[in-house]
């Protein structure tokens, strides 16, 4: 009898349990729809931007300076190895077989140092470009950050290479105008 009554019992309280929860949940997604926070990004031509920074075009210059140096001197290099090659090449039936072996050896080493100058001029134009760049790109990042938090933005998409193909302007905003304005 007493289990009767138990049973009884939980299956009064649970068919209550029930009749609250169905009371009560509209109730819930309704405040739920509207704690909603909205939600809105920016979005910008990061390379376009950065290209119309006052600090980008110094800095160009200087690099593409620094490029033409090494390029006149790579071409200076090389043409040197194809005039000692072409003179190697005209007096070989006549040389020496020792005097042969040197100058195989000189040509041999002129080619080396010239790809070992071609490869470090490689790595130190990398080396400048990043250099020379990174005042203008910290400043960006720094406007970058400055207006997300400013316009409440949950992120800003860099529109670069066809990232973004499509954006929706309800809750998209082209940042760019006021990333230039902070980064001045």
């Amino acid at each position: 009898m007493k289990t009767i009554r138990f049973i009884a019992l939980a299956v009064a309280m649970l068919t209550c349990g029930c009749a609250m929860a169905q009371e009560t949940a509209p109730v819930q997604q309704v405040q739920q729809t509207q704690q909603t926070p909205q939600f809105k990004y920016g979005y910008f031509s990061y390379q376009q931007t950065l290209e119309s920074m006052p600090g980008y075009a110094v800095a160009k210059r200087n690099y593409e300076g620094l490029k033409a140096k090494y390029e006149a001197e790579m071409k200076r290099a090389e043409d040197e190895f194809n005039a000692k090659y072409e003179e190697f090449l005209d007096g070989q039936r006549d040389f020496a077989p020792a005097i042969l072996k040197k100058r195989q050896a000189e040509i041999k080493e002129l080619m080396e140092k010239n790809l070992a100058f071609k490869d470090e001029s490689k790595r130190l134009l990398k080396q400048a470009e990043t250099e020379m760049f990174a005042a203008v790109k910290t400043k960006l990042a720094t406007a970058v950050l400055k207006v997300g938090k400013e316009r409440g933005y949950a992120f800003i998409l860099n529109t670069d290479s066809n990232t973004a193909p499509f954006i929706n302007p309800m809750i998209g905003e082209d940042a760019t105008a006021f990333i230039k304005e902070a980064a001045k």
